[in-house]
């Protein structure tokens, strides 16, 4: 879970306030609402923001535990991981362009359920789980946010997360190609996907 020390001040803007809610939104205390940035982005955009850092951080560690565990596809992992990385880059600056400090690797401790990484096929269905995850954050974010850059990022995240979660499918046996309409996910049901990979 979070290393920051930080008493959580905007505890409702993640709808539950769940672990990942408190480590990020403890993490982006430190840098503080800067008075121009605050009138200029609705908090609901840093809030989701705050959470797609979170969830980018996910990705992240889990491509590199996935990439060092060994097995074939190395290759189509560490594109997808090159991927999460321009994702968070790309999320961290909104935040700190609005005079806050996201959250980083160090930050948030996760866990995964035992043998999540012991075989290819293991990896190919966290990955199809993580993938959704991360594709109905996206859509839900493009969806919801009320600043138009933060709704194309969004947007086009959501297309990159939509082909990482082919690979997966695929591999374990589903089909290339998913629904013509996939799901958005509110901010309450993404925070909870998120606790699932905290420790």
């Amino acid at each position: 879970m979070s290393r920051m020390g930080a008493e959580l001040t905007r505890a409702t803007l993640l709808a539950r306030g769940g672990k990942v809610a408190a480590a990020v939104a403890a993490a982006s205390a430190f840098g503080g609402l800067a008075p121009r940035a605050s009138a200029a982005v609705p908090d609901g955009d840093l809030a989701y923001a705050r959470l797609l850092v979170a969830l980018e951080l996910l990705s992240l560690d889990f491509y590199t535990r996935a990439i060092g565990a060994g097995g074939g596809g190395q290759l189509e992992l560490r594109r997808a991981r090159a991927a999460e990385r321009r994702h968070y880059d790309v999320v961290a600056a909104l935040l700190t362009d609005a005079g806050q400090v996201p959250a980083t690797a160090q930050d948030i401790d996760f866990s995964y359920p035992r043998g999540s990484f012991g075989s290819r096929a293991a990896i190919a269905k966290l990955g199809v789980r993580l993938e959704s995850l991360s594709l109905g954050a996206y859509l839900g974010a493009a969806g919801s946010l009320q600043t138009p850059l933060y709704r194309d990022r969004a947007a086009r995240a959501a297309a990159s997360e939509a082909q990482h979660l082919s690979l997966f499918t695929a591999a374990v046996g589903g089909r290339r190609l998913g629904s013509p309409l996939p799901a958005a996910l509110p901010l309450a049901k993404v925070s909870d996907g998120l606790d699932e990979y905290t420790s």
